[in-house]
């Protein structure tokens, strides 16, 4: 099926601020290109300070509003949204797809998904429980109240330009918190299109806002202004670090979900086939641009060529090309950047005794197109195996005792995401003990619902944006003792 006949017509972004969409005031813009095509396919509204801080009064008067809304009508007014996400999931897909380059059915996936997590937060706000604790004195009355911390400014990337939203909007609109966010500029139609639907859902102006521009200038600017209470960042450990540092400055709470290099330990009485189907899957979903991407592959020797074996046949069976396409399973990187990257570690890998297995190489001579690769033998002094690649590679390399795939699956710095396969009971409870990671996935790919706890350890970050842990982030825990008169 040709991609034109999918497409969605792709329009410039504005800004949404104090309920309105509308340029920047200086009029500057960022082009926008499908990483399919290379093409230039619209324009994103650049804020410069003045925007900046008629968003942030924006924010200050729609939190002095929504924290007096109910926990009821907050969560109506959410599920509003989530019904009209639903509504426009076939719309808001495509010009995902176009902008980001993922297959037109994980853009859909990705739009369905954040319906759930969306309704999901709308019933958690009312589950907002404070406390009666008991006091020493017959006639005092001890209580905790939970508030909202007040507005938030969230950092968003363009590998899920509609997840990473939903779950810090969901969390923030829930606990009664406004919401500022600062989407990326190399995806901004998806964000836009995500929040129209609150918007028209009846969200009260200044409630939620959106601003698009200089990464650098917008952070440090929002992070530090006084308005700004609370600090959620999804992107690299680097990025995240300075951050954190500039949030702690100005003794702002913070989430960070930062990068990971996910391993996978397939043990010697792994289900191979299965382990294969589900990492295979978890490997190449979003051309591995993924934080929770399964990255350094651990197999026992014992069976260590039936799975490479297996893992090369499916990746050189993907069909890669434009998302737009029915047929597309793997569609290209974000941006020329990866390209260079990924080539790069591979070289590296290959020239300190690496095997490349299957693809290796930028594919067509216009968009981003990577091939899906496996590298074998991958020695641990190989970059791939300590920078996270963030693109579809899997590096493999074997180990004999269990005790030493723990060793090197806790070796980074990194704590995010790994993954293991095993048929033992007893080996799963000691990978989930000793494994030191915020996740863990057993026999199975990512699933990453809306009620478990979302977050990393270590350099990945602290916080969750899943689960009622979630919402702690998001609100004050204030203790109040009245006495009798």
């Amino acid at each position: 099926m040709n991609a034109a006949n999918h497409a969605t017509a792709y329009q410039d972004t504005q800004l949404l601020i104090d309920g309105q969409w509308q340029d920047a005031a200086g009029g500057r813009k960022i082009a926008v290109r499908n990483p399919a095509t290379g093409e230039v396919i619209g324009h994103v509204a650049h804020a410069d300070i003045a925007d900046l801080d008629r968003a942030l009064a924006a924010a200050e008067k729609g939190f002095a509003l929504w924290r007096d809304v109910s926990a009821h009508e907050r969560g109506a007014i959410m599920r509003r949204a989530a019904a009209l996400l639903k509504e426009r999931a076939d719309e808001i897909a495509a010009l995902l797809t176009q902008e980001q380059g993922k297959p037109l059915v994980e853009a859909r996936g990705e739009v369905l998904a954040g319906v759930g997590i969306i309704e999901w937060f709308a019933d958690e706000a009312l589950r907002i429980y404070g406390r009666i604790v008991p006091s020493r004195k017959i006639d005092v009355q001890q209580l905790v109240i939970k508030e909202p911390v007040g507005p938030v400014a969230a950092f968003t990337p363009w590998n899920f330009p509609i997840n990473q939203i939903v779950r810090k909007i969901g969390a923030a609109l829930a606990t009664g918190c406004s919401f500022l966010c600062k989407a990326p500029e190399e995806t901004p139609a998806a964000p836009a299109a995500l929040l129209k639907c609150f918007v028209d859902a009846g969200v009260p102006a200044g409630v939620i806002g959106l601003v698009y521009g200089d990464p650098a200038q917008i952070s440090s600017y929002l992070i530090a202004h006084p308005v700004i209470r609370k600090i959620t960042f999804t992107g690299s450990t680097a990025v995240g670090k300075q951050l954190a540092a500039l949030a702690g400055q100005h003794m702002k709470r913070c989430t960070m979900e930062l990068g990971g290099h996910a391993p996978v330990i397939v043990a010697e009485d792994a289900d191979v086939a299965l382990a294969v189907k589900a990492a295979g899957v978890s490997k190449f979903r979003n051309a591995g641009q993924v934080c929770i991407s399964p990255t350094r592959f651990l197999v026992h020797n014992s069976v260590r060529e039936a799975f490479t074996r297996a893992l090369v046949a499916h990746a050189e069976a993907l069909k890669v090309g434009n998302g737009l396409e029915q047929d597309t399973q793997m569609g290209p990187l974000a941006n020329p950047r990866r390209v260079t990257a990924l080539t790069a570690l591979i070289e590296d890998a290959q020239k300190q005794g690496a095997k490349l297995l299957a693809g290796g190489k930028a594919l067509g001579e216009k968009g981003n197109f990577f091939a899906p690769t496996v590298l074998g033998d991958v020695p641990l002094s190989a970059e791939i195996f300590n920078q996270e690649p963030f693109g579809p590679v899997a590096a493999v390399r074997g180990f004999d005792d269990l005790d030493e795939a723990i060793a090197e699956a806790n070796r980074l710095s990194y704590g995010l995401a790994a993954y293991a396969f095993t048929r033992s009971i007893k080996t799963a409870q000691l990978l989930a003990r000793r494994v030191e990671t915020g996740m863990l996935w057993i026999n199975q790919p990512a699933v990453a619902s809306a009620e478990m706890p979302f977050g990393g350890i270590k350099d990945s970050g602290y916080g969750s944006e899943g689960g009622p842990e979630a919402l702690e982030a998001y609100l004050i825990s204030k203790a109040v003792s009245i006495a009798a008169v």
